[in-house]
């Protein structure tokens, strides 16, 4: 929020939250002042608010229902990643703002960094021969929620707010670890975690997307390499840290992460095999690592690092950023709305992205350690696998539908 209110091609004029208090807190620390209109019913301010765009910074389990409603009100979306709870669900979310024409900016904002794209583009270029591989994390995946004793409601709240929070998904007994941890939990998102499956590797996975140029399409085979097992994000073991690992900073974050991994190993039609094997404290958690015939590189968010080092010593390689990481990305979807273009982190590229992410989270339920799981990424389902097909959705709770598309 914080950005967004310092770009001066940004106007607010509302904010929106089913829970009371967050709008409060909004509101008394910057709304008030800047005369935002609160709202508790995201249909009441699209309703009443001649609004272009939304930012959509919601739980995941929300994040479909209130975009595509948006899209379908004429509204162009900034939605926040993973964009969806499900693969089915990304696709409907494509579809929506393809009708609609709509401008559609995901949240991976690696994609307006000068120096991720440089970086990408140097190995989509072929710089590096052929990418036979890449490295990327073996992120924790969602916890399946056991059932506690129901807890009072928060103070504050509004009568049938905790009935829209839950969204699509079952309504249980209202417990503040659901509340508050929701990224936590299968019901609600697809390990939101710092070094999470949907948490982290929604970035990772755009990387490897953006690098080797699968942006609007995906793997053909999922292999899940090993028994998933609850364990630390990694071994966190005393050493010498190389100053080319571009993820160092990340390490101490996520020392005391642990959850269900386990590694997966996808296939690319062109030969390009993704292995998913890393830990935290040996990765770029936000990026990957391509390899090549000529070398390696690391492109991790605004920093990159090669083997041998002169392959990116080139006169035209931008420079770090000099301005919060989420600007460049949030100016370039308020300069599509205008100009009506293509955004860097377009819906569909969003799509896929997030896909890669459920399809870990797949192979890992289903648990045929060493079996390939044949996908097609054109029809976005399995070939070789109905219990698989039957994880691409979600039944959805009555009155939380996403608008009917029709045709055309």
């Amino acid at each position: 929020m914080k950005t967004l209110v310092e770009i001066p091609q940004a106007r607010i004029v509302s904010v929106c939250d089913c829970f009371k208090p967050r709008v409060e807190y909004w509101m008394d620390n910057a709304g008030k002042e800047r005369g935002w209109k609160p709202y508790l019913d995201f249909r009441e301010m699209m309703e009443k608010e001649k609004l272009d765009g939304v930012m959509v910074e919601t739980t995941t389990h929300a994040r479909a229902w209130i975009a595509c409603h948006a899209m379908a009100a004429g509204m162009d979306a900034y939605i926040e990643k993973p964009m969806s709870l499900t693969i089915a669900e990304g696709r409907e979310m494509v579809k929506c703002a393809r009708k609609y024409k709509r401008v559609t900016q995901v949240g991976t904002q690696q994609r307006s960094i000068p120096l991720n794209n440089w970086a990408s583009d140097f190995v989509k270029s072929g710089a590096l021969g052929k990418v036979h591989t890449v490295l990327a994390p073996n992120f924790v995946g969602p916890i399946q929620w056991q059932p506690k004793p129901e807890e009072p409601l928060p103070e504050g709240t509004t009568e049938g707010w905790w009935n829209v929070w839950t969204n699509q998904a079952e309504l249980r007994p209202y417990h503040s670890e659901l509340h508050h941890s929701w990224s936590t939990w299968w019901d609600y998102d697809g390990g939101g975690l710092s070094f999470g499956v949907t948490g982290w590797g929604t970035h990772s996975y755009d990387q490897v997307q953006r690098g080797i140029g699968t942006d609007e399409t995906g793997p053909v085979e999922v292999i899940l390499e090993e028994a998933v097992q609850d364990i630390p994000a990694g071994k966190f073991e005393k050493r010498e840290i190389s100053p080319d690992e571009t993820g160092s900073d990340y390490y101490q974050m996520v020392e005391k992460t642990h959850g269900p991994r386990a590694k997966v190993t996808m296939k690319f039609a062109k030969g390009t095999e993704l292995k998913l094997h890393l830990d935290a404290d040996n990765s770029p958690g936000l990026g990957c690592i391509f390899i090549g015939e000529k070398g390696r590189i690391e492109i991790n968010r605004d920093k990159i690092s090669a083997e041998p080092k002169e392959l990116i010593e080139s006169a035209d390689r931008p420079e770090r950023l000099s301005v919060p990481e989420t600007r460049p990305h949030i100016e370039n979807w308020l300069d599509c709305i205008k100009t009506r273009k293509r955004c860097n982190a377009d819906i569909e590229y969003g799509q896929r992205a997030s896909t890669l992410c459920y399809l870990v989270n797949i192979a890992r339920d289903i648990g045929r350690v060493g079996e390939p799981l044949k996908w097609d990424p054109k029809k976005e389902r399995f070939t070789n696998c109905d219990e698989a097909n039957a994880m691409l959705s979600r039944p959805r709770r009555a009155g939380y539908e996403l608008p009917r598309l029709g045709r055309g």
